[in-house]
């Protein structure tokens, strides 16, 4: 079994915040990333690159994003989420992740 923890209370409470159908998504993909890890494939997970993941949550309302990368110990941390407003990834949100990986992997 896998742990799913939370870069800081911000993260969560976003997440939280989420439409109904979104949030109900990531729900059901962080349900079976407890289970069966954090590598799920598409549609639901796939890797950015560097260490550093993506949740593929979606709902009549839209598409959220939360980008996650794993710690020793079966830990998944997410680090970021938000919802998406355009066909690419915005740079912003990306580069926000992989800082707050780079402090989380450090601080290990």
């Amino acid at each position: 079994m896998y742990q799913i923890v939370y870069y800081s209370d911000e993260v969560y409470e976003n997440i939280e915040n989420w439409p109904d159908k979104i949030a109900a998504s990531y729900a059901r993909i962080t349900d079976r990333m407890v289970e069966n890890g954090p590598n799920l494939g598409m549609p639901y997970t796939e890797a950015i690159g560097e260490g550093l993941f993506e949740i593929r949550a979606r709902g009549k309302e839209g598409i959220g994003r939360a980008f996650f990368c794993t710690l020793i110990g079966q830990r998944i941390v997410v680090l970021h989420a938000f919802i998406k407003k355009s066909q690419k990834t915005p740079k912003k949100e990306l580069e926000l992740a992989r800082k707050r990986m780079k402090e989380v992997k450090e601080n290990v």
